[in-house]
């Protein structure tokens, strides 16, 4: 079985006008036959379909959606399943996903990741094709769109929940694959964290784990005979950003046939000085090798891996800390991270909130507590 996954799909700017006047097969044309080829293919779904009234949820970051034509672009391309458990997949409620599922559903597209509730954000996806039954467990971290028990929304990376979803899915299956939505963004290897999770999944019976997110690629490493992929980067996300590595990514073939999964990189660039997503060529392929080489080196180092993500994440800490500082604007909160205006941080007070950042149960009642604050609104 040939399986073939991809990562973000968000329809925005020049992509969006395309694929709403009608215009999208220009988009894909070099990619389509890749697709159309694979016996199965994912897609991340990076946004609800809609075109309602209904208020965007309150949330840190942009809310995205789009309309039902980017399903149709999607499947007249070749993409079976749609996977839609990613950190925008609620930014406009829980009618804006019941429609994405109807859509979804009327289109004849499959996904996975997402649903009504909890139980139904977590059910395995389940294909059998060629005689070879193949498991897909989709999840993403807790950013805003996450279902429960009462809720509508996207199955979480809960280290207990997904160890039971994986031993299920490996009785009942040949092959198990894990796709995932996690990560820094714009950074290019995984946190610590990540590495030891993903490695996890392996142990619990994953025989691939596919990651996205990050808005850049990343490496991959095979772990006891099955690959982990960190990062694929965008799959067609136009923004203003031009040359850079939100425009690099790539596709990964899996074949789940023998003993071991085999698999191909495809890379690819989308949306650059032309909307359209197109296999590198030459050069271009010489420079992402060599990237890949570059950070599985890292990856398969973990001191590596901790020194980059400890150096990443001094340099960035600062965004963090100005969530207390006692003041918003914008002008003043760049003067303080600039050191040129008194942020008021206390070491007490940095202590508290280190304790309840560290601790499990000071961060459960924490986070339980805050959430409670827009529930409703959810």
């Amino acid at each position: 079985m040939k399986v073939l996954v991809a990562s973000d799909f968000c329809p925005m700017l020049r992509v969006e006008s395309l694929i709403e006047g009608g215009a999208s097969s220009g988009v894909f044309t070099g990619i389509r036959p890749l697709v159309e080829s694979a016996d199965y293919s994912f897609i991340n779904l990076e946004c609800p379909v809609w075109d309602g009234a209904s208020s965007p949820i309150t949330k840190c970051g942009p809310h995205l959606k789009c309309s039902g034509k980017s399903v149709e672009a999607l499947c007249e391309l070749g993409f079976s399943c749609a996977t839609l458990a990613n950190n925008h997949i609620m930014d406009y409620g829980d009618a804006s996903l019941m429609n994405t599922l109807n859509v979804l559903t009327e289109k004849n597209m499959e996904y996975v990741g997402a649903g009504r509730n909890l139980e139904e954000a977590g059910q395995i996806l389940y294909k059998e094709i060629g005689g070879v039954t193949l498991a897909v467990i989709n999840c993403c971290e807790h950013e805003f769109s996450i279902a429960s028990e009462n809720r509508a929304g996207a199955n979480p990376i809960e280290p207990v929940r997904l160890f039971r979803a994986i031993r299920e899915a490996k009785s009942k299956a040949d092959y198990v694959l894990v796709i995932a939505h996690g990560g820094k963004e714009y950074y290019p290897l995984p946190t610590p964290r990540m590495q030891e999770l993903y490695r996890f999944f392996v142990d619990a019976g994953a025989d691939a784990v596919v990651n996205h997110h990050q808005h850049c690629y990343s490496g991959y490493e095979c772990y006891k005979g099955s690959p982990i992929f960190y990062g694929l980067g965008n799959f067609c996300f136009d923004s203003q950003k031009r040359n850079s590595s939100w425009n690099e990514g790539y596709m990964v073939r899996l074949d789940f046939g023998g003993e071991s999964v085999s698999f191909e990189l495809i890379p690819f660039v989308q949306c650059d000085e032309s909307p359209v997503v197109r296999l590198m060529e030459g050069e271009e392929i010489d420079g992402f090798e060599k990237k890949i080489r570059e950070l599985n080196g890292q990856i398969e180092d973990p001191s590596r891996l901790k020194a980059s993500f400890d150096k990443f994440a001094r340099e960035r800490g600062d965004a963090y800390l100005s969530v207390l500082y006692p003041y918003q604007n914008r002008v003043l909160l760049y003067l303080a991270r600039k050191h040129l205006f008194p942020k008021f941080l206390q070491k007490k007070r940095l202590v508290r909130f280190l304790n309840y950042m560290d601790c499990e149960s000071h961060r459960d009642l924490f986070s339980v507590y805050m959430n409670s604050f827009f529930t409703d609104k959810k």
